[in-house]
């Protein structure tokens, strides 16, 4: 399991929109702290709920500098689509392959609704060097992170 303290297991995947751009994390550290915000998949109503919540505070995130990626299996089209309807105006990923998933060691299955190979609920705060600052893994995936705990992880990283 990734935790404070520990180096961010870097990864590739794709940005959740139509045009499959590429994205690396490393590409993404040195301008500010990064959040990754792991959901199991769009559309459900707790992923909803957090995604929802976390754009409702980007405007504290980009004062405190941070830049916000939530992060799923889900295809880059559902992203585009899930983004579009709930206004998210951060950059989801596409992690269909699971390698940050598994990187993170959050891979988990949901049989009851036929889900294989999701990511559990996570969050983790990145320094510009690539460190976890923060780090919390939901005990439940219906459970919701903290959010002002991660905004004073993103001010003080």
């Amino acid at each position: 399991m990734v935790s404070t303290g520990d180096s961010a297991p870097q990864f590739e995947a794709t940005f959740g929109t139509s045009d499959h751009e590429d994205f690396a994390l490393e590409d993404q550290l040195g301008d500010g702290p990064v959040v990754l915000a792991f959901f199991p998949g769009a559309f459900t109503p707790p992923c909803t709920n957090e995604m929802v919540a976390l754009q409702d505070r980007l405007d504290d995130f980009e004062d405190a500098g941070a830049t916000v990626f939530g992060v799923s299996a889900d295809s880059p089209f559902s992203q585009g689509a899930f983004r579009e309807e709930h206004g998210i105006e951060f950059d989801l990923v596409s992690d269909m392959a699971g390698d940050a998933i598994r990187a993170y060691d959050l891979e988990m299955d949901i049989p009851d609704l036929g889900l294989y190979g999701i990511a559990n609920r996570a969050v983790f705060v990145l320094d510009d060097e690539g460190d976890v600052v923060y780090s919390w893994v939901a005990d439940d995936p219906t459970n919701e992170p903290d959010y002002e705990a991660i905004i004073d992880a993103v001010e003080s990283a």
